[in-house]
């Protein structure tokens, strides 16, 4: 897999801090955002969203994923998180099985409102996955 350009990276990382603006998350506090650089080399971004019923929430990444698939994207490159925490934050388990549907190799960085960050793969995230392939 080629390698995102670092500029590139940092502008989906300005695109994640930028959704997470527009969390909508009364019930937990806990604002992300996420961008996802698709196929076509556009970026998408989502925030989370809560609901009084908690198992109707959607997290960032898949509101990012959703939102560029919903514009004829089929394939992401690259995510990336933000989270107003000191740590950065990992996509959760859901999360990690959609990215996986259109990017199993996906690079994943994660960052907060300090200067540290986590840069990985999704198939370092999710060995093994579970996908299209299996289900030829």
């Amino acid at each position: 897999m080629k390698t995102i350009p670092a500029a590139t990276l940092r502008r989906l990382a300005q695109a994640a801090r930028a959704a997470a603006k527009k969390s909508y998350s009364p019930y937990s506090k806990f604002a992300v955002g996420a961008a996802v650089l698709a196929g076509s080399g556009k970026i998408y971004a989502g925030c989370n969203v809560e609901n009084a019923s908690y198992g109707l929430c959607n997290c960032a990444e898949r509101t990012a994923i959703f939102t560029a698939v919903a514009a004829g994207e089929k394939k992401v490159r690259a995510v990336a998180v933000f989270t107003a925490t000191p740590e950065p934050t990992m996509p959760c388990g859901a999360c990690r099985q959609v990215i996986n549907e259109f990017g199993p190799r996906a690079e994943i960085v994660s960052v907060c409102n300090s200067t540290r960050r986590i840069a990985t793969t999704l198939d370092a995230l999710l060995p093994a996955a579970f996908g299209p392939d299996d289900l030829r």
